[in-house]
């Protein structure tokens, strides 16, 4: 791991800018993290596109870093400037063609679109996580949080180090991994904003009751993808500080 910026913002957050081989990141770390006091770890998800998604992830870092943990976000493979897939792109083109004729979006066109990246992305979060660990200021236990869910049930099934996780329901995922999903037993606390456009409500509803966890939440809103009210940030930061703290 290279760190190639860093900046201590006004809240006493240091933000450092690093590239882990061909993979660049963001971690934001409390002032209070030290040798001797080794920050919690969340792992920030999101959609693609870091330099976009900035200043959420930023905020949402900022926020965990007032509750004394540290965040930390890494480019998707094929977002930003990273090489495209060509099997998602052309599922992406795809599934906008469905989507735009009120046609149900096909099984394959999921499997295409989503099945590489999580098979390429997962294995990047366990060596970005592995570099993390090895900082002095930043310890367990560890938290994954937003971003695409799929990738998000198969870190909870793969990776025994992350102790629970915050997942939005807000992204199309393979039938496959509904079966993965029966296998998560961490604690979790999932996001549905229960008119989002661009979601299957009974899908996300299906994949929630297929988690194994014996402590699982749903918080449902009302309102779009980008509707999420504060106060649901708010309940996300709760349920971190009881599972991380």
């Amino acid at each position: 791991m290279r760190f190639t910026s860093e900046q201590r913002l006004d809240d006493g957050v240091l933000e450092r800018e690093f590239t882990l081989g061909e993979i660049p990141g963001i971690l934001w770390t409390p002032a209070s993290a030290s040798a001797s006091a080794p920050a919690p770890l969340i792992l920030v998800g999101h959609p693609g596109g870091l330099h976009k998604m900035r200043p959420r992830l930023a905020a949402r870092a900022r926020r965990s870093g007032a509750d004394g943990f540290a965040a930390a976000t890494i480019e998707l493979p094929g977002g930003g400037d990273r090489p495209r897939f060509a099997v998602a792109e052309q599922a992406r083109a795809d599934l906008r063609r469905a989507l735009e004729a009120g046609e149900p979006v096909d099984e394959e066109i999921v499997d295409r679109l989503v099945l590489p990246l999580v098979e390429k992305a997962v294995p990047e979060w366990q060596t970005t996580l592995d570099a993390l660990l090895s900082l002095p200021e930043i310890g367990g236990p560890v938290g994954y949080s937003g971003g695409v869910i799929a990738i998000g049930v198969r870190l909870a099934v793969v990776e025994p180090r992350i102790s629970a996780a915050v997942l939005f329901a807000g992204s199309f995922v393979p039938r496959t991994l509904f079966e993965e999903a029966r296998q998560v037993t961490i604690p979790l606390h999932v996001l549905l904003q229960w008119d989002d456009e661009g979601n299957d409500r009974q899908s996300a509803l299906d994949l929630f009751d297929a988690f194994g966890s014996k402590e699982k939440t749903l918080h449902a809103n009302m309102g779009g993808h980008t509707g999420v009210p504060e106060f649901a940030g708010d309940a996300a930061a709760r349920f971190f500080t009881r599972h991380l703290s």
